[in-house]
């Protein structure tokens, strides 16, 4: 049975609660199809070092609420293309590149932007077999420096080509068979495959264990905040968060031509 843990993540829209020495970590934006706002990738930072500060929690798994694990940033969120995206505390990915806190992420549907990220960052990634991925960055205007830095390392670059650069929706196998993902899962044992996984976790020896993830990590190039926030500035990150939100193609789309427009998906 979890409990919620005590701590303040400063958006509604996550749930921190603990089942014993596993805490689950819960985004439930679903009007927003659980994309993620300034506020909440702050919260997730939150939930990391509340972990990691918790005498009685050792390992973090991360889910979603409904058919989406994260669908990405919310583009609605002003904050999100404005003032937050220069603060360097706001991402949580550098604190889960060093690898303090074990994490699983029980990715339960729709996944893809920065919770492609974040999944690729966890410790152990377990996807439902209902699971589906995409890299849309490109088709809003913005470089996701994050894909072109982590992807290559573990898909190879041809692989990491043919996801960023066409946007392309795959699912479970295809993730797993290109080892963005380690287990895939029934839908309906989803949470117990996250225990299961959380319970082996936590039997290593802690010190040894971000030890070795931090050697494992030393391949993957870190990201800096800057190069993310660049990312979101430019203009045509201004055209493609506009199309998106209006539901229209962005100018350099082909599809933009057409009169009948056509309703621009991300």
């Amino acid at each position: 049975m979890r409990t919620a843990v005590d701590v303040d993540l400063g958006t509604p829209h996550l749930r921190l609660e603990a089942d014993g020495p596993v805490a689950w970590l819960t985004v439930d934006h679903p009007t927003r199809r659980n994309a993620l706002t300034m506020a909440m990738y702050r919260g997730i930072g939150r939930a990391l070092r509340a972990v990691e500060e918790h005498p009685a929690l050792e390992v973090l798994v991360v889910t979603g609420v409904d058919d989406v694990f994260i669908a990405g940033g919310d583009v609605g969120d002003h904050d999100h293309a404005d003032r937050d995206a220069h603060d360097e505390d706001a991402l949580p990915f550098d604190l889960l590149h060093d690898g303090r806190v074990p994490v699983v992420a029980a990715i339960n549907g729709h996944c893809q932007a920065s919770g492609l990220w974040l999944a690729c960052l966890a410790d152990i990634s377990v996807a439902s077999d209902r699971a589906r991925f995409r890299l849309p960055e490109l088709r809003l205007g913005v470089a996701a420096p994050w894909s072109a830095l982590v992807l290559p390392a573990l898909t190879g670059l041809a692989r990491a080509k043919d996801l960023a650069l066409t946007g392309r929706a795959f699912g479970a196998d295809e993730a797993y068979q290109m080892g963005l993902v380690a287990r895939i899962a029934p839908h309906d044992r989803l949470a117990a495959a996250a225990t299961e996984v959380a319970a082996g976790l936590i039997e290593a020896a802690p010190d040894a264990r971000r030890a070795w993830k931090q050697l494992a990590h030393g391949a993957l190039r870190p990201v800096r905040a800057e190069a993310v926030a660049a990312s979101i500035s430019t203009a045509e990150a201004a055209e493609g968060f506009a199309a998106f939100l209006e539901r229209r193609p962005p100018h350099w789309s082909p599809r933009a031509a057409d009169p009948e427009g056509g309703a621009v998906r991300a």
